[in-house]
């Protein structure tokens, strides 16, 4: 905590050097600037015209949140308020430092509401910067209305810290197993998401001898390691940091293992996730058919989806051999605005109506059932709210126009949020990095684990139980 309030403490000093300098800039989006310009700003509002408008200042990473405010101002025409916005991308690491500084900086310019992805969200819900987070309660946002709305668990436990909510996602990221359904019926006689599931699953025993069934039909069942990463990852029991020291769990520790596995047997083509051997096994033009991704529907949707191609509509989706999540947004409010009554009033409401409104005109239902422009049919996502679900058409043309919701509804009960740290961005990069040089046989296992325990040490200096 000392070193974080040091680093900003730092930036701040800087900031305050390059502003007696007029060192004011209007490039946005700049890592190196100190004080980032917003990238995109709307100043829309609506209503009654007769009091002062509620500027509230939101800080997300993508147009996703700030794109909702458009849909929030058309259906709340008496809302006397108004949207900043800031919109910084995470690339190169600069959405966080620009953030962690304009909290520590506060006043009127401060972020009101801020965007956390999964990668690092528990910094701001648990972590160093938790102390600038309002509780929901505060805003009027109680647990019985996060009970009514049946917000998937892993949601509440990654955005609560000591009893106390902070965040909720909007959007559930529960994991599936996404299969070609042409390769199921050769392989297993059924393309039915009930054998498949049984096929695959439960546990990775099951799912080692579906892969060596597919392999005797010339197919792979996942494109990379990279796939069943997530899935071992998020069903870990304990996270990367146990009592202050580094911690690898056994099943993360197993994925040393089942990496290996993949890769000597040849069940995977050996592709990275978001490289273009990887999309090219989407479209099942790679080294060789693959069977199946892992991942939630934000990956059918905003990755499979373009790239495919031939392949569309012959995908369905199942249960996996254990549960997971992957990704997802929350939503945090300074705890600042609670000291204006005004403020905290109109924070509250655009939060709710994003996090917990189950209404048909709430922004849940809105998104699961791609309705978010009105004449329009968009994209329909998976929500965090089960009872938007319930009531919501999950079907989609890519999964052959199987309603997806039936698969990610439990999807979303069976993940768990209490396994995360605030460090996992950094240290899942490093401990990915070390199983693939094991796998390619460029170490020992044992050498593996050691260089990763070092790597941590001299990148955060974490030691090892």
């Amino acid at each position: 905590m000392k070193r974080y309030f040091a680093v900003i403490t730092v930036i701040l000093m800087l900031a305050s050097v390059l502003a007696a300098c007029g060192g004011n800039s209007n490039n946005s989006n700049n890592a190196s600037d100190p004080s980032p310009s917003p990238s995109k700003s709307s100043d829309t509002s609506s209503g009654n015209t007769s009091k002062e408008k509620v500027t509230i200042n939101l800080w997300s990473f993508t147009e996703e949140i700030p794109n909702m405010t458009t849909k929030y101002l058309a259906t709340h025409p008496d809302a006397n308020v108004e949207f900043k916005t800031t919109i910084i991308a995470t690339t190169d690491g600069a959405y966080q430092p620009a953030l962690d500084q304009a909290l520590a900086g506060g006043g009127k310019d401060a972020p009101d509401i801020y965007a956390a992805e999964a990668a690092f969200v528990l910094k701001y819900t648990q972590g160093d910067a938790s102390d600038f987070a309002a509780n929901y309660s505060d805003l009027g946002l109680d647990n019985t209305m996060v009970q009514d709305a049946g917000i998937a668990q892993y949601s509440v436990d990654i955005g609560s810290k000591d009893g106390q909510l902070k965040g909720l996602a909007y959007q559930a990221t529960g994991g599936a197993f996404i299969y070609r359904r042409s390769i199921a019926k050769d392989v297993f006689g059924s393309d039915d998401p009930a054998t498949v599931k049984a096929a695959v699953g439960p546990g990775w025993d099951k799912f080692f001898d579906a892969a060596a069934k597919l392999k005797a039909k010339g197919y792979g069942i996942v494109s990379g390691d990279g796939d069943i990463w997530h899935a071992i990852e998020n069903s870990s029991d304990k996270g990367w940091i146990v009592n202050g020291k580094l911690h690898i769990d056994p099943k993360r520790e197993q994925f040393l293992d089942l990496s290996k596995k993949l890769k000597d047997n040849g069940y995977h083509n050996d592709t990275q996730d978001w490289q273009e051997a990887w999309f090219a096994d989407m479209s099942g033009t790679g080294a060789q058919p693959v069977f199946g991704f892992f991942g939630p529907a934000w990956l059918i949707n905003y990755v499979m989806n373009g790239n495919v191609k031939d392949t569309n509509g012959d995908w369905a989706v199942t249960e996996p051999p254990t549960g997971f999540f992957w990704g997802g947004t929350w939503l945090i409010a300074n705890k600042d605005v609670t000291k204006n009554d005004a403020k905290k009033a109109a924070v509250a409401d655009f939060i709710k109506w994003v996090t917990l409104d189950t209404s048909e005109t709430g922004l849940q239902y809105y998104w699961a059932n791609g309705t978010m422009k009105d004449g329009e049919q968009g994209t329909k996502d998976t929500v965090s709210s089960a009872v938007v679900m319930s009531k919501s058409n999950g079907e989609i043309a890519l999964l052959g126009g199987q309603n997806m919701f039936d698969v990610f509804v439990p999807a979303n009960a069976g993940a768990s949020g209490k396994n995360l740290t605030q460090f996992d961005e950094t240290i899942n990069s490093l401990w990915r990095g070390q199983v693939r040089e094991y796998t390619a046989g460029s170490k020992s296992r044992d050498q593996a684990i050691a260089d990763f325990k070092q790597q941590v040490k001299d990148q955060l200096e974490i030691d090892s139980e």
